[in-house]
């Protein structure tokens, strides 16, 4: 881990009080989680426990402490996308990806998650890749939609896996 780019953000809390929760965010937003070295060494700085620093950063949903993927990829189980067909979306997701729900693969080009909801009932089925929401999802969609961001982000032409989806019945 870089210590320069660590002291950089630590050195614009230098002499204020508390900002533990606004340090853990500029980490993450600059190493993509919080590396163990860095929670200690944010400990140092802020002269709290260590177990208090990890503490706060396992009680927020929104900080990792594990390396992630460099492209997030969020499929919907609200109430609105589960009744259209979302665990299905999200079995293609883990299959045509080759992890889990909460895992990164191996070369840390996407993580997976599943989340609740993300606010668009109407267009439901919903999967979000990073910021960009794709609407009205199929497992067939979620595959194709999967081989096309990893031939932009390797420049493959290959899908995922080498294996094609098959759209499943609902």
């Amino acid at each position: 881990m870089p210590e320069a780019r660590l002291k950089k953000i630590l050195s614009v809390f230098e002499g204020k009080k508390g900002g533990l929760v606004s340090i853990l965010q500029r980490v993450q937003e600059e190493f993509g989680y919080l590396p163990e070295e860095a929670l200690a060494e944010i400990a140092d700085f802020l002269r709290l426990p260590a177990s208090e620093v990890f503490s706060v950063a396992t009680f927020y949903a929104h900080f990792y402490l594990t390396r992630r993927g460099d492209h997030l990829v969020r499929v919907c189980q609200g109430t609105a996308c589960h009744v259209r067909g979302a665990r299905d979306i999200l079995e293609t997701a883990q299959y045509r990806l080759g992890i889990k729900t909460g895992q990164t693969t191996e070369d840390y080009t996407y993580s997976l998650e599943r989340v609740a909801c993300v606010g668009s009932c109407a267009m439901a089925p919903v999967v979000m890749i990073d910021d960009d929401v794709h609407a009205k999802m199929t497992p067939l969609k979620i595959s194709e939609l999967l081989s096309e961001n990893r031939k932009k982000v390797n420049n493959d032409e290959g899908p995922i896996s080498g294996l094609e989806a098959k759209e499943t019945r609902r």
